[in-house]
């Protein structure tokens, strides 16, 4: 039976909420942010900074930033272990239960943010129920509820052990999984005990035999490893495409990493004539933003999730932290939040361009430690994924990951970069792959063809093949054992610790 009608109902409501942001984003993100404050203002957070005071001013966003410093990560580590040790009130109201395990970029220590219940609610939920609407809203033809969507995520696996045995620590997308409303499972695939299975080499192939044969309409999940299931999936069937094996699959809902790499692959084993791409913003600490448009790729931010934004300049000398309503146009922000989970001006690390304002629209630059700046080429993890995906689409070649550092001035030779590929498909050519890469970058990027012009200061980039499976080697031996789930290989670093710590693997 097709659902889909009786859906629409439902979600063009949903829709036709977010058609407001083009004339009300500052109203709405001002409200939000009292509203934050009013629920944190009996924590100890919100005693320390006087968050009752705050809304009493005059001009409570103003108060607030002058008042509540921008913290990172290691600022808040030793309040969430409280909180995962049972204490309550601390960065937000009540006790909070679920902890999302994160790797970061740059360090091997692991991330747990909180995901309280309002931030489950209000944001993630939310924020899918938000990409199915738009989705719908463009595709009047769509059966996405004839059938069950595919919903790929990690578990519960965790270094951490607490001591109370109903708090859980794993993968976002295992809370996600374990706490949907129990109406979802009647359209999705695989069933809880599976989709939790925490060892991978078991899980793959109950995810196979659980999809297999199921009438899939829609996927979601990071490109990367939903390629391995996919193409397990085509083996133990014996056909070249995925839609040989699910004829009426039309939306792949798709985040985590960029999807510029694996875009062609996937359109080589899908129905180009019915298939559909959307990206997501659902990252540990929230769910920001939807791609509302299929022919732009660009994302719209959600500004009623309880989520409040801020943006500092990244090319501004001593810049100050801008509300959403002072953004400007193709510039570029390191994103700071303020959200239901304790997250008080909280630094994100994530980069975003301005695609355009009224409604505010964006797209992933990078992260703010993840560039290559040895030589003063100023090379972003954006134009990295742009030029790897170009070259794969001119070579056939497919990308399972990659890393790329500085290699320094040594002897006679001048600087490079070395780049480290774990292929799905690898170039008939690795040098071509290397010279057409370099060429790409050169595109992109100005500063780095500048320094690359007449070989005077930067050499042509170093391509080196890595074994099958050394990155996730790599991420177990950094304290991210877990395969499948948030994974986060970064793409570039400005030192050699990471690429060094791999060839020394490789030796071992």
């Amino acid at each position: 039976m097709n659902y889909t009608p009786l859906a629409r109902l439902i979600f063009d409501r949903i829709a036709r909420r977010t058609d407001r942001w083009a004339t009300d984003e500052e109203r709405i993100q001002r409200d939000l942010l009292c509203s934050l404050l009013k629920r944190g203002a009996e924590t100890e957070q919100g005693r320390r900074y006087g968050y009752a005071d705050i809304l009493n001013s005059e001009d409570p966003y103003t108060e607030f930033t002058g008042r509540v410093p921008m913290v990172e990560y290691e600022d808040i580590r030793e309040d969430v272990m409280r909180m995962i040790d049972g204490e309550r009130d601390v960065l937000w109201r009540g006790r909070c239960m679920n902890f999302a395990q994160s790797s970061g970029t740059s360090g091997g220590r692991s991330k747990y943010v909180p995901v309280t219940d309002e931030n489950l609610k209000r944001g993630h939920y939310k924020g899918s129920a938000d990409c199915v609407a738009h989705y719908l809203r463009h595709n009047p033809e769509s059966r996405l509820f004839s059938g069950k969507g595919f919903i790929l995520g990690g578990s519960f696996a965790s270094e951490l052990k607490p001591t109370d045995s109903r708090v859980k620590v794993g993968d976002l997308s295992a809370t996600l999984i374990d706490r949907i409303n129990p109406l979802a499972n009647f359209f999705r695939v695989p069933d809880k005990r599976t989709a939790l299975i925490p060892n991978w080499k078991r899980k793959l192939p109950a995810l196979v035999d659980a999809a297999m044969d199921e009438n899939i309409t829609n996927i979601s999940g990071v490109p990367s490893w939903f390629l391995t299931v996919i193409k397990e999936v085509m083996k133990k069937k014996g056909v070249e495409k995925i839609s040989d094996v699910w004829p009426n699959l039309e939306v792949f809902f798709h985040g985590g990493i960029s999807f510029e790499p694996y875009r062609e692959e996937y359109q080589r084993i899908t129905d180009p004539e019915k298939m559909h791409f959307l990206e997501t913003y659902n990252a540990s600490e929230g769910f920001f933003a939807v791609q509302n448009d299929p022919s732009d790729h660009s994302m719209l931010l959600i500004v009623d999730n309880d989520v409040f934004y801020e943006f500092i300049p990244v090319d501004v000398e001593n810049p100050r932290p801008l509300p959403l309503w002072e953004v400007e146009q193709d510039k570029v922000y390191e994103m700071v939040i303020t959200s239901s989970n304790g997250l008080w001006r909280y630094r994100l690390g994530d980069t975003v361009r301005i695609a355009r304002l009224n409604p505010v629209k964006i797209t992933i630059a990078g992260r703010t430690k993840c560039y290559i700046n040895a030589f003063g080429e100023e090379l972003m993890e954006e134009n990295a994924e742009k030029a790897v995906a170009s070259v794969c689409a001119q070579t056939g070649a497919g990308v399972r990951n990659y890393t790329a550092a500085p290699v320094f001035a040594e002897g006679n030779r001048h600087g490079r970069h070395q780049w480290l590929f774990e292929w799905d498909e690898a170039p008939d050519d690795p040098e071509r792959f290397a010279e057409l890469l370099d060429a790409a970058l050169r595109e992109e990027n100005s500063d780095y063809d500048a320094k690359r012009t007449g070989d005077i200061f930067l050499d042509r980039l170093e391509l080196i093949t890595v074994p099958d499976g050394t990155f996730d080697r790599w991420l177990r031996s950094v304290g991210n054992h877990k395969l499948g789930g948030q994974r986060k290989i970064p793409r570039l670093s400005n030192d050699r610790h990471i690429a060094d710590a791999i060839l020394e693997m490789l030796e071992e």
